[in-house]
């Protein structure tokens, strides 16, 4: 991706509000270069707001840039060796609503890499007004989950995404909190602390330009994206009409485990998520062991105590073998990280290397490793 794409996707991004679905049929028609020509050129297919906003787009984009650098945040782009790729999914799925389609671009603020966080995380998302016990729930999960060494993402809204992100920080795993404004935004502003510490031991993401306040469509537009950068998603606590609710929809149309946390029958808190499991859109998790297990197909009592990256090494592994490159590649890591995770892997006798590369081989006890 050339520095000149990343700048007409920059400005594109400006013009056109994020998951319009309008942006979907013009990238099926041609690349965003050309379609910036034709936005600047501004002929009657055009949108009207498209045109108008055109102009103002450059100036707008060096000022987002100049709060960029001021807040330690950078423009990500598709193509980008960064790049989480599992968004490009959002681009082979119907839009829910007026909402479809991948990002344009990322602002990211904070030191990690978005696509190795991004190797296999899981979203922890609920209610705004929780209940103490749905606040438990979520804490618990995403610590166990990044217990596991896998990343929490999350909204970092009041309520359940608040305790998720915190939840996986107590446990020492990097968490990404997706937000519906700029990453220099401290919104809620009573998260600002927080905001601060998962810009510091993870990261915060968002598809709109620094400075840009929140709007009540914005978070319905984010949604997909906690969705598409998961593996599997939790819904903690939902009310039948919860906005957590429409991220587990997209969840379902991505194909990522969809899951749901049971509460009391008689709390109007836990409705929406009960009916998700009566509809059989969503399985039922009591932890996050239920969580790794529904999700990755394995159970964290059949590993012995390995570091985060040997863990996502080993899920990544099958029955057949394959090249450390290989592996390295699809987790978006080192070959020379990739190897020291096989070879402490090795040393507790669960994976087996040969000439055609490394496969699961069992785990302690003599059970056969899962495929």
């Amino acid at each position: 991706m050339t520095r000149s794409q990343s700048r007409t996707r920059l400005l594109l991004s400006l013009v056109v509000e994020a998951g319009d679905p309008r942006l979907v049929a013009w990238r099926e028609r041609c690349d965003p270069v050309e379609l910036w020509h034709a936005v600047v050129r501004g002929g009657p297919e055009i949108p009207d707001p498209w045109r108008e906003a055109a102009a103002e787009a450059p100036r707008r984009a060096d000022h987002a840039l100049r709060r960029a650098e001021e807040a330690g945040a950078r423009w990500l782009v598709p193509g980008s060796a960064a790049w989480p790729v599992a968004l490009d999914d959002l681009d082979e799925v119907d839009g829910i609503g007026h909402v479809a389609g991948a990002p344009l671009g990322l602002w990211v603020r904070g030191g990690g890499d978005l696509s190795s966080i991004a190797a296999a995380p899981v979203a922890v998302v609920g209610a705004r007004g929780c209940t103490t016990y749905g606040a438990e729930a979520a804490s618990d999960i995403a610590a166990d989950c990044a217990d596991q060494g896998h990343a929490v993402v999350s909204g970092a809204a009041f309520g359940i995404d608040a305790c998720a992100h915190r939840g996986a920080l107590l446990a020492g795993g990097p968490t990404v909190a997706v937000l519906a404004c700029g990453v220099d935004v401290d919104y809620p502003r009573a998260h600002a602390a927080l905001l601060r510490r998962i810009g510091e031991e993870g990261l915060v993401i968002s598809e709109f330009a620094p400075g840009a306040e929140p709007q009540r469509h914005r978070f319905l537009v984010r949604n997909r994206l906690i969705a598409a950068l998961s593996v599997g998603v939790v819904v903690v606590e939902a009310a039948r009409r919860s906005g957590s609710l429409n991220t587990l929809h997209w969840a379902d149309q991505l194909g990522r485990t969809t899951m749901v946390v049971p509460g009391p029958i008689t709390s109007q808190a836990s409705c929406g998520t009960h009916l998700a499991v009566r509809d059989g859109k969503a399985l039922l998790v009591t932890s996050g062991r239920d969580v790794v297990a529904d999700t990755f197909g394995v159970v964290d009592a059949d590993l012995p105590a390995i570091s985060p990256a040997a863990r996502r090494v080993w899920l990544r592994l099958g029955t057949e073998p394959q090249p450390a490159e290989q592996v390295a590649a699809a987790l978006r890591l080192s070959p020379v990280a990739v190897l020291r995770a096989l070879r402490e892997l090795e040393r507790h006798a669960v994976v087996a290397g040969d000439e055609n590369g490394w496969r699961r081989d069992r785990v302690p006890g003599g059970t056969q490793g899962v495929g």
